[in-house]
């Protein structure tokens, strides 16, 4: 496989870190922004530790001008960014009627608007280049719902939108886009939840459990390989079960 430049967006959490892995694994140049310097730095010390030399570059992906930032030194450090995994999310869960403009706003920018900052520096030089791999990962309440999270399943939903879009505009040129909808996952955040909780959660999984990392970086892997390149405009699901759509 010919070695590419990815940039993973929010690769130090839990699904961002197995993915950056796996494409590393692959033989990719792989880069991760931050926002936190500390927690940053401990990351990046772990996975050196692990025989990961990932390229960490500071920068918010809900701020335009740090996108570019972000692309135009990557592409300083390691060359031109052909894979993009538009990982980047947060939760700001309520109900619906008592959600604050600022949570709305929150979400929105994080794991939308952030999915235009990212791919806009990247996509002209994947189509001058004739090739690209542009994969969002999404989320199973985008596509069922969720009660508290009106804004965290817009955001998912629209992440979709955007691919099924983009991937017409550019399937002539060498570039696939894609998405991939993660079910419960058993990162910190999932982790963190009350055990009955989950247990609750996991009961309705008809697998049994929830999903692991890897899990999905197995699934961004075989979406960025040259020989998926049929494969554009497709969402593809991984929740167990939990979620079974056409």
């Amino acid at each position: 496989m010919t070695s590419r430049v990815a940039l993973v967006t929010g690769g130090t959490g839990g699904i961002g870190t197995a993915i950056c892995k796996k494409l590393a694994d692959m033989g990719h140049k792989v880069a991760t922004n931050y926002r936190n310097e500390e927690k940053a730095q401990a990351w990046k010390t772990q996975m050196q530790a692990d025989g990961y030399p990932i390229t960490l570059v500071k920068g918010d992906v809900t701020s335009p001008e740090d996108a570019e930032t972000i692309v135009r030194t990557i592409e300083q450090q390691l060359g031109p960014v052909d894979i993009l995994i538009n990982n980047a999310g947060i939760t700001r869960d309520t109900t619906f009627h008592r959600m604050t403009s600022q949570q709305w706003g929150e979400v929105v920018n994080t794991n939308l608007n952030s999915v235009f900052n990212m791919t806009r520096p990247v996509i002209e030089g994947m189509r001058e280049r004739k090739w690209g791999r542009i994969i969002q990962i999404s989320s199973i309440n985008g596509l069922k719902g969720q009660y508290g999270q009106a804004n965290y399943a817009a955001a998912k939903a629209g992440m979709h939108g955007f691919t099924i879009s983009l991937a017409r505009e550019n399937a002539k040129l060498g570039i696939t886009v894609n998405t991939v909808s993660p079910g419960y996952v058993a990162t910190d955040m999932v982790m963190a939840v009350p055990e009955e909780v989950r247990a609750k959660i996991a009961a309705d999984i008809p697998t049994g459990r929830l999903g692991k990392p890897e899990e999905i970086a197995y699934a961004v892997a075989f979406l960025v390989d040259d020989q998926a390149a049929w494969i554009t405009g497709s969402n593809l699901d991984i929740n167990g079960g939990h979620h079974m759509g056409w």
